[in-house]
């Protein structure tokens, strides 16, 4: 397990020291241009996707403080190129194993090229990375075989749920009981019906296989006990059909009666890093 001292961490340390906190985490990027997430416990480090080019993934990680080199492994959620672009050329460069569904795999083959370490999963069942403990399950979107997941280490619990058009009871299962929730609003419904896109492309936006809106992640939130919940990162926002704004307006009407601190992630540039302690 190689080490990753994250920005914040008071404690230069090995992988048997005790951490000063359970979980760390940054998005790099969110949205339709590309997507990543860095992770670590300071022992092990991953990405969920890699969805931006292989050099701007390595020069957000760089302007965070946090070394490409002591990753340690890509999780895959789905094939499409925002979430795979730079799969590929990380894991030849640094050597690392890509944990990702078979037909996921299957998929994304022609983008992803030769990767030597490659190691499938399956929905529904958990795995370790390392010494974090990862649990794919099923979501509604369209692709082969997508993926949300629940990361967890010594207590600590994120949630990631983006690109799924309906948030099933498998999906509320998942995330309940969560310290950190990274949730997509995709778009505002008026935005997207009153905006430029091509009537086959709105109502793929807001079928069942498609993204969730504002008023979906509200009342997923609704749903969700928030007992735990100190953060939620609103992702995958359309630079289109939605605005910051209005995205964190409309949600945090679910979490007014809570302490849960709301964030919303940008395409353009990485976000502060969570530490979940």
């Amino acid at each position: 397990m190689k080490q990753n001292v994250i920005p914040g961490d008071s404690v230069t340390r090995g992988c048997n020291a005790k951490p000063d906190y359970n979980l760390a985490v940054c998005i790099l990027a969110s949205g339709s241009k590309g997507n990543t997430i860095f992770i670590s416990d300071g022992c092990t480090s991953i990405l969920v996707d890699a969805g931006l080019s292989g050099i701007e993934i390595e020069r957000r990680l760089k302007s965070k403080g946090l070394c490409p080199e002591n990753l340690d492994a890509i999780l895959v959620s789905h094939e499409h190129t925002d979430h795979i672009q730079g799969v590929g050329v990380l894991s030849r460069r640094y050597n690392l194993p890509v944990y990702i569904s078979h037909k996921t795999k299957k998929a994304g083959q022609a983008q992803l090229g030769n990767i030597l370490d490659l190691i499938t999963f399956e929905c529904g069942a958990t795995f370790m990375i390392n010494t974090l403990t990862v649990h794919p399950f099923p979501i509604s979107h369209d692709a082969k075989d997508p993926a949300g997941f629940t990361v967890k280490q010594n207590g600590s619990k994120i949630g990631i749920a983006t690109d799924l058009g309906v948030a099933t009871s498998v999906v509320k299962e998942h995330l309940k009981a969560c310290d950190l929730l990274i949730l997509e609003a995709n778009h505002d419904v008026t935005m997207l019906m009153e905006g430029p896109y091509p009537w086959p492309l709105k109502q793929r936006i807001k079928s069942r296989t498609g993204h969730l809106s504002n008023e979906d992640s509200k009342n997923l939130l609704y749903e969700l006990k928030h007992d735990r919940l100190l953060y939620v990162i609103l992702a995958h926002l359309s630079e289109t059909n939605n605005t910051p704004h209005k995205a964190l307006n409309r949600v945090q009407e679910a979490l007014a009666h809570y302490k849960t601190k709301i964030n919303v992630a940008t395409q353009d540039q990485c976000g502060e890093i969570f530490h979940l302690r």
